[in-house]
């Protein structure tokens, strides 16, 4: 089994990342990171820069934890996306970062988050910075 992360480079995804990564190390299963841009977006802020690639892979070799990361274009919504590597990876459960919105921002813009933590068929855990 296995620990999946849906990861973007912002310091949600990076407490995220640490969460997922001591969830993990306390399981004694592999971590698989999600970080995949929309298909056909000329440019993607989504994409963790190599820096940050880097430094997930540093630590999670001092933490003894084997790492994969998936950054695949993917179709459609990023929530899918998230779904469906943890059904494909058989993840025991599933890591997110949560941010601060008003009622009114989740009701008109809708929420990744949100929607994984409704429609996912195994644990979340959701993280705030």
């Amino acid at each position: 089994m296995t620990v999946l992360l849906g990861y973007l480079p912002t310091p949600e995804g990076d407490a995220a990342f640490l969460a997922a990564l001591g969830e993990a190390r306390r399981r004694g299963e592999r971590l698989v990171v999600v970080n995949s841009p929309r298909s056909g977006a000329p440019v993607s802020t989504e994409v963790a820069p190599d820096t940050a690639v880097r430094t997930m892979t540093a630590r999670a070799e001092e933490a003894g934890v084997e790492l994969e990361l998936r950054q695949a274009a993917h179709d459609g919504d990023a929530a899918d996306e998230v779904l469906r590597v943890a059904g494909e990876a058989d993840a025991s459960v599933i890591v997110i970062g949560l941010r601060r919105r008003s009622p009114v921002g989740k009701l008109l813009m809708g929420s990744t988050a949100q929607r994984i933590l409704l429609d996912a068929d195994r644990p979340v855990l959701a993280v705030k910075p």
